[in-house]
């Protein structure tokens, strides 16, 4: 016997799914559950870049689909339009014109009428970027920049008055990645801190790890409440960033100000690290020397050393306990952008590493009011 294999989802199909999309779950659980291989899955998120389709609307003044139902019946009652007009609340032309394009009173059924109601409303509308040639061309320009949609959309409300060249990020999401929209070339997806090929929700976790005694750590609790509040430069977090063949850089970001520095290490081994942070952070304005917050990682276990060369006190997170230097994380996620996994970081140069920090001083944060790293620490410093 053949089987005709059934194409497609259905609407309550497609209903579920980006249900699930947006939950996080995975190619293959939504393939399972809707009894499709997870390829088909991802070409159908695909062909709208990872973002749901906006729920479709009726016109308040439209046709419904029980308003087609009484016109049907209507009419094989043999009654007039005016009068079924009437009992709906109707213009009359509004039943003539709607019978006429349905195959007339002989031919009218309310489903058909109803199917072809909804297939003439899709209509694709022109995004703003479309119809704006210098907005387009000013986005583009930033996205080259590696600048986020966020950062882009909140940098022109405050650079321009005019209504004209706002746009919100979701709007530069999905012209990025629907490309059936054709505003915005797919090249500049590189750009994206996740180089992703359309949107995922998110649904990540990060666990602390393990590590060694150091001598004479001194807690985060006993920071100065200074450092804690953000309200007086000079006090920073760090980290290691790692790479392919057990290579490393040091992340340093300023917490008033989310300035960042990068610093090249030899190795993870404490003398490595204490030499090139100590190097580093001498460059630095007295003002700007207070507090360095790291986690529990035996690269720090020279601190006292690094605090006699830096005039800078080092206090350490509680085991475990990542998010006590959030700022430092999220940066680090940040950087990413620029060091994807696997890159050898020991190919870098101090001068190189000092490129792409300007590079990520210079985008505008939403946690800044859009101001850069750079602009928010030159205010402080002046």
């Amino acid at each position: 016997m053949h089987v005709v294999k059934r194409r497609g989802l259905t609407p309550r199909e497609r209903v579920d799914l980006w249900t699930r999309w947006k939950e996080g779950q995975s190619l293959s659980d939504i393939g399972r559950a809707l009894g499709k291989a997870p390829a088909s899955v991802f070409g159908y998120l695909a062909a709208r870049g990872g973002i749901a389709p906006a729920a479709r609307k009726r016109r308040p003044d439209a046709l419904t689909e029980a308003d087609r139902e009484e016109i049907s019946r209507g009419l094989s009652a043999g009654h007039s339009l005016r009068a079924i007009a009437e009992r709906l609340g109707k213009a009359p032309s509004t039943l003539t014109r709607e019978v006429a394009r349905n195959g007339g009173r002989e031919r009218y059924r309310a489903a058909n009428a109803e199917a072809r109601a909804w297939q003439k409303a899709r209509r694709p509308k022109r995004c703003k970027l479309a119809l704006h040639p210098y907005l387009q061309s000013t986005v583009a320009q930033k996205l080259q920049l590696d600048w986020s949609p966020e950062q882009i959309a909140g940098w022109l409300r405050r650079e321009y008055k005019d209504s004209a060249m706002h746009v919100s990020h979701e709007t530069l999401y999905k012209s990025l990645f629907i490309q059936a929209r054709g505003v915005l070339k797919r090249e500049l997806l590189q750009h994206l801190r996740s180089r992703r090929p359309m949107r995922r929700a998110r649904a990540s976790t990060t666990d602390g790890q393990r590590r060694g005694q150091i001598i004479g750590a001194v807690s985060i609790r006993e920071r100065p409440a200074e450092a804690e509040d953000r309200a007086i430069p000079g006090h920073w977090e760090g980290d290691l960033l790692s790479g392919a063949s057990n290579s490393h850089i040091a992340t340093l970001v300023e917490r008033h100000s989310r300035f960042t520095m990068l610093v090249k290490v030899e190795g993870k081994d404490a003398e490595s690290v204490t030499s090139g942070l100590s190097r580093q952070v001498k460059t630095l304005p007295t003002a700007l020397r207070r507090t360095l917050t790291w986690d529990r990682g035996m690269e720090m276990a020279q601190h006292r050393r690094f605090s006699i060369e830096t005039n800078v006190q080092v206090y350490f997170c509680d085991p475990r306990s990542p998010w006590q230097r959030g700022t430092n994380e999220n940066t680090n996620r940040l950087l990413r952008q620029y060091f994807p996994d696997g890159t050898d970081l020991s190919a870098y140069s101090q001068a190189q590493l000092n490129a792409v920090a300007a590079r990520l001083n210079l985008r505008p944060r939403k946690t800044l009011g859009f101001l850069s790293p750079a602009e928010k620490l030159e205010s402080v410093l002046l």
